[in-house]
This record gives C-alpha cells, structure tokens and sequence, in this order.
C-alpha cells in the first residue's frame, strides 16, 4: 500500500496530478481541497495516499491532509458512495463543514454537492454520524493555500469547467457556476473554489 508520496508536481489538471518522486511519476485523483494548497513554485508536496484497486484500473488518491484522507475512507464504506462522489464531497466541503453537515442533519446542503441525491444524503447523515465522532477530524491545517495557476490545456474558465465536470456537476451547471464568477485574471483553482461557494 502506498500511504504517503514527496515530490513536486509536474503537471495539473483537477482532479488529476502528476506528481514527480525520485523520477517516478505518479498519475493522483485529488480534491479541490488538495489543489487549493499546492504550493506556488517548484516546491515539494507531501500528499497522503490511498490505492484503490479495482479490476480494471489501480487509482491512486491524493490528499493534503490526514483528516481528508480519514473523511475520504470513512465515505467509501457507505453504501453508494464510489471515490468519485467522495472527492466530489471532499471538494465542496471541508472536513469541519462536513462534520457540521452531518452532525446538523442538513440533508438540503449535501444535495447540493455533485452526484448526491436526497437517499444518498439521508444514507451520508445516518451512516457517518457515528463515524464522524470516531474520527475526530478536524480540517485544521486544511485551509486553503494561494490559487496556483491552471495547466495550459486552455483558458483558466474552460479548465475550471472541465474540473467541475469531472467532479460531476452537469455541462450546463459547470458552466453557469464559471460564468457565476468573476474570472477575469484568476487561476484555474481559484476559479473552482469560487464557483463551488457560490453553489
């Protein structure tokens, strides 16, 4: 199992990182969250790691924190949630809000996140309760970090709504919450994180 990579960060295009360590790359699906932190130069990143290995693909997942990390595992052993619809959560909210979501039983804010619907919201609220207070997560250390600039795939808005594709949100709504920001001079992320708070 790989739990924990250092090295810089060659390429960027949420959720997608390739991450350089010793001159291995290694391709990481990470949330908004991770992105937000990125360092601003060539400096090096430590992420907290999960694999996931399927038949079909091995994924590995990347993280700023432990907490996200923790908050990441603790999803995937509810019913319905994929490491798709974790990193989607883990994009809109931080470990601290998550935790108050549940714990509030806020079922209307978890439905506004990406791909989770009023049962999966219900089944989130039931089943990470208990699991919330067990993990004692807290985002502390999790704050965002300076925007880092976007890949050169295209314009900053386009690879925004790309992101929030990827993420899950439907064509329409990615590019209504791109359009909802004011983008003019940001980067890619800064952009993400703007139009994932006004959602």
């Amino acid at each position: 199992m790989i739990g924990l990579l250092r090295g810089r960060v060659l390429h960027k295009q949420p959720p997608f990182l390739l991450l350089d360590v010793n001159g291995v790359g290694y391709e990481v699906e990470a949330p908004m969250s991770t992105f937000y932190g990125l360092p601003l130069d060539d400096q090096p990143v430590t992420l907290y790691t999960h694999l996931a290995i399927r038949d079909d693909a091995h994924i590995l997942y990347g993280f700023a924190s432990e907490g996200d990390r923790a908050l990441f595992r603790a999803l995937l052993k509810v019913s319905g949630v994929g490491g798709k619809m974790a990193l989607a959560i883990l994009s809109g909210m931080s470990v601290d809000e998550f935790a108050l979501t549940v714990q509030a039983g806020d079922v209307a804010a978890l439905t506004r996140l990406p791909g989770v619907g009023k049962k999966t919201a219900e089944r989130l609220i039931v089943e990470m309760r208990d699991r919330m207070e067990k993990l004692g997560a807290t985002a502390a250390g999790n704050a965002a970090a300076a925007p880092v600039g976007g890949s050169a795939a295209g314009s900053p808005a386009d690879d925004a709504v790309s992101a929030l594709l990827a993420l899950g949100y439907r064509p329409a709504e990615a590019q209504r919450m791109v359009k909802s920001v004011t983008s003019e001079g940001l980067a890619t992320e800064e952009i993400i994180r703007l139009a994932l708070q006004g959602n």
